[in-house]
């Protein structure tokens, strides 16, 4: 099985039919694909601390219930290219533990394989902020 994981950026994402999501212990990170040529103003965006709602010219693209809390103060969302939406949520728990297994309550849940290597991911970023990176180089 090909590892979803980006060397690179030491992302495993979990695809959907509108783009991706990923995590890290602090933050959340939604990309949406948008048609070419989308303009700020006809981007709809709410983020709250337990649901989110996005839309694009009049349609929905996501909405509902986020998985766990996030700290409404600090959701942005940015519009990259005319052709992204790039949404970052702050968690309100920041522990290893907390590994999203899913983006809203019942939808887009990472499969079981996606989900150990984002626990694994989070663990290993939380053991360098402990005992500092380069310990793990």
């Amino acid at each position: 099985m090909s590892a979803p994981f980006e060397e690179r950026s030491g992302v495993v994402p979990c695809g959907t039919p509108w783009g991706r999501w990923y995590q890290t212990l602090e933050e959340v990170f939604i990309e949406v694909r948008v048609p070419p040529g989308t303009r700020a103003k006809d981007v709809r965006c709410s983020l709250r601390s337990r649901h989110i709602s996005l839309a694009v010219c009049g349609q929905e693209l996501l909405q509902g219930k986020l998985f766990d809390s996030t700290v409404t103060d600090e959701g942005t969302w940015t519009l990259e290219d005319r052709q992204m939406i790039r949404i970052v949520l702050m968690k309100t728990n920041r522990d290893a533990g907390n590994c999203w297994t899913s983006l809203l309550e019942n939808e887009y849940a990472a499969d079981p394989w996606v989900q150990d290597q984002m626990q694994r991911k989070l663990t290993l970023e939380r053991f360098q902020r402990e005992l500092g990176r380069d310990c793990f180089v």
